[in-house]
């Protein structure tokens, strides 16, 4: 019997990551966790309950007490609040850009950790996110590190909000994306880098398709070197 592996897939905003670890995990049979869905909905949660993402006491207070649930095949995930359907709530350009905020407080990361190893614990799981590689699960099989070009980034998301319905000009999202960026990369816990062991995929050209393609070669790779090794 094959063993389960535990993928991590980490990098910057529409770099990829949930549209192809979605592919991979249902490709795998693993269950898909988008972490990135969890901090937006403690965003969320902050948001209606009129708590200031500034308070950081209060939001990881509240943290501690929500409960969230992802539930559903990878490429039909939906995220719960407390119960309640949350999943189109939490991808509006306001949550998205608190989520980035409720991110970089130390107390909120470190509640939702716990909860995300125990998720993934057992392996078979692909999980994305920004620090899955280098804190959530340092010693995953595989490691995987997106990076896009900017103005490609900001195309994508830019797009992606339009089907959403949220009309926002291009050089907003552009301006988004690299605060969102300058925040995640310099916050004192668990910044945004790739794990020294990651292997970086340019997907700036390249098709989700292309992109899983070339996970999977990778993932092959480390199964066929792992049953050479020695016990």
């Amino acid at each position: 019997m094959v063993r389960k592996l535990i993928v991590a897939i980490d990098g910057p905003s529409a770099s990829g990551k949930s549209t192809t670890g979605k592919k991979l995990a249902k490709l795998l049979g693993y269950l898909y966790i988008d972490t990135g869905a969890m901090y937006r909905a403690v965003a969320l949660a902050a948001a209606r309950a009129g708590i200031p993402y500034e308070e950081h006491s209060r939001v990881v207070e509240l943290t501690e007490k929500i409960r969230i649930d992802l539930r559903g095949e990878a490429e039909q995930l939906k995220v719960f609040l407390d119960g309640l359907d949350i999943t189109d709530a939490i991808r509006t350009p306001e949550i998205s850009s608190a989520a980035s905020k409720v991110s970089a407080i130390p107390g909120v990361r470190q509640t939702l950790l716990k909860r995300q190893r125990e998720m993934g614990a057992d392996g078979g799981v692909v999980m994305d996110g920004r620090d899955i590689g280098t804190h959530v699960f340092p010693n995953a099989d595989v490691k995987f590190f997106l990076v896009a070009d900017l103005m490609q980034r900001a195309r994508r998301r830019n797009l992606e909000q339009a089907q959403q319905g949220h009309i926002v000009t291009f050089e907003q999202t552009l301006k988004e994306i690299e605060e969102r960026d300058k925040r995640d990369q310099s916050r004192a816990y668990a910044p945004l880098k790739p794990a020294v062991d990651s292997i970086i995929l340019d997907t700036s050209d390249l098709t989700p398709d292309q992109v899983v393609e070339l996970m999977l070669s990778h993932i092959k790779r480390h199964r066929e070197y792992a049953r050479c090794s020695p016990a």
